[in-house]
């Protein structure tokens, strides 16, 4: 309720990009005082193994991450992962620096509840975020997004993210290939199947350059037709990749409904928040039927409530991330999804989350007959 009104009298006046980097700000203050991090690692920081998720050879203390864009320049991980999130994916992150698209280019949508966002991969380069992962705790667990940039072509586009992978890598849990935003020119055609493949190997070459091996993901766009989303998902299980998360934002801004008319002069972008949900949840039951447990899946899109972390777990998710849920929601909101969370498992009678991932379709199969 607090921080609902201080969003509606305060932040929700300031620039949206602008409001974020002071949220970072007052964050990386308090957990540089003495005393706040082991509060906050007692009050908030998910301890009950009814959370606990082994995914991707690792170890994360609840299911519930941030989603990419929230700490692009790998500054605030920490902070984050004290407030209650089990792992925080950060950038997306460019081999080489840049600034990203003109300003305003980020949109509320209150009425929604939503965002619409048309940053361009702002960041200060491989390099520099690697040198502030570099040496970081092993909480929360950290994942890079990793992106190409805008004045590369389309051509060389493999060997900038091996470039990027290859700085990266190294201080990584995981890595993401973000090959579906729709504010970099060309980077969604890379979902085709041939760029995809060709990417796959220039990604490992990157990680045989680093000397080191890494969980490998791709993150898709919710745009693209059913038939295309299950194309992607069987070449990722030819390819060995480790998983796919689904999903990134979506150009169709009929999501939006009536709100839609007040973004009419902002070109370009995607919108995210709660009018994506139902895409993602059907794209995440589109990918569950196909890969069953061969894929690690991690839900993003549209997540606000404790439900819909819960509704995407039993659809299939061992992960799921959150972006416009937590700028809605607040410091206090992945503590009490991880609450909810935690209550739910133990009303179902199961002692980890892990044991309800695609529940729901385990309820809808038929009942075995006996001869």
């Amino acid at each position: 309720m607090i921080y609902s009104a201080l969003f509606e009298l305060v932040l929700g006046r300031v620039d949206p990009e602008r409001a974020h980097a002071l949220a970072a700000r007052v964050l990386r203050l308090l957990v540089a005082i003495p005393g706040v991090p082991w509060a906050l690692r007692r009050w908030t920081v998910p301890h009950d193994p009814a959370l606990r998720v082994q995914a991707l050879g690792l170890t994360f203390p609840s299911p519930l991450g941030v989603a990419a864009g929230v700490d692009k320049e790998a500054t605030w991980f920490r902070a984050l992962g004290l407030l209650g999130f089990g792992f925080v994916e950060v950038g997306t992150v460019t081999a080489a620096a840049q600034p990203g698209n003109e300003r305003p280019r980020i949109f509320r949508i209150p009425s929604r509840r939503a965002l619409l966002n048309r940053m361009g991969f702002p960041n200060p380069g491989a390099a520099i975020v690697a040198g502030h992962l570099r040496g970081r705790p092993a909480e929360p667990v950290v994942g890079v997004n990793v992106g190409k940039g805008k004045a590369v072509a389309l051509a060389d586009a493999g060997e900038d993210y091996r470039a990027c992978v290859r700085e990266l890598a190294p201080v990584a849990d995981y890595i993401a290939l973000n090959v579906s935003s729709p504010n970099t020119p060309e980077l969604r055609a890379m979902q085709a199947l041939e760029p995809l493949r060709a990417l796959v190997g220039d990604v490992r070459a990157g990680l045989r350059d680093a000397r080191v091996t890494r969980p490998l993901l791709v993150k898709i766009a919710p745009d693209l037709p059913d038939g295309e989303i299950l194309a992607v998902a069987d070449l990722a299980l030819e390819l060995g990749l480790d998983g796919i998360l689904a999903v990134n934002t979506t150009i169709d801004r009929a999501v939006l409904g009536s709100a839609a008319g007040s973004l009419a002069a902002v070109q370009g972008g995607g919108v995210s928040g709660p009018p994506l949900a139902a895409r993602a949840l059907e794209v995440l039951r589109l990918l569950r039927a196909r890969v069953g447990e061969r894929l690690v899946l991690v839900s993003v899109g549209g997540v606000q409530e404790p439900a819909d972390v819960w509704e995407r777990i039993r659809a299939g998710a061992t992960l799921v991330q959150a972006y416009t849920g937590f700028v809605y929601g607040g410091p206090g909101w992945p503590r009490r999804v991880n609450r909810e969370l935690a209550r739910r498992v133990r009303a179902a009678g199961r002692s980890s989350i892990g044991e309800l991932v695609g529940d729901e379709s385990r309820e809808d199969a038929p009942t075995p007959t006996r001869s």
